[in-house]
């Protein structure tokens, strides 16, 4: 079993945070790493999405469930494809008095356990580890700017 977490406190409305991280189509426009976000069926509240990122100079893609749940709010992922199928990402925001906690869970149980020892470190650390702090610090950058601006 590999288990990542990546969080970041965002100084700004639940409401903004929420609509501004939950809005898969615009995430290439707001995350300089990602690459595109693409609707295969359903958007923007459920459906099935193919995302793609770059880990430095290196692509990667891969194709997950989506639904997001603003009554929680959370969002949750379920990943459809490649070394990180069945992977579920989820997406829990905590209303702090400074601002809005943003933990980015990843869980991913291996298919092929005598691989774990090598795939969870370029999965969990080299990926994932890249990967998921970027994406909170652009949208937090963002968020308190926007802030700062009105």
């Amino acid at each position: 079993m590999m288990h990542t977490e990546s969080s970041i406190l965002i100084n700004a409305p639940m409401t903004e945070v929420f609509a501004m991280t939950s809005d898969l189509s615009r995430w290439p426009a707001y995350l300089p790493h990602y690459r595109w976000v693409k609707w295969i069926e359903g958007g923007p509240d459920s459906g099935i999405v193919e995302m793609a990122a770059l880990r430095g100079s290196i692509p990667i893609k891969w194709i997950s469930e989506y639904r997001r749940d603003a009554a929680k709010p959370e969002l949750w992922f379920r990943h459809l494809s490649a070394f990180t199928k069945g992977m579920e990402v989820r997406w829990i925001y905590k209303q702090r008095p400074e601002g809005v906690h943003i933990t980015i869970d990843h869980e991913l149980s291996f298919r092929w356990p005598l691989l774990a020892p090598v795939a969870n470190p370029v999965i969990g650390e080299f990926m994932i580890g890249w990967v998921a702090p970027r994406t909170l610090s652009s949208f937090k950058k963002l968020l308190e700017c926007h802030k700062v601006q009105s």
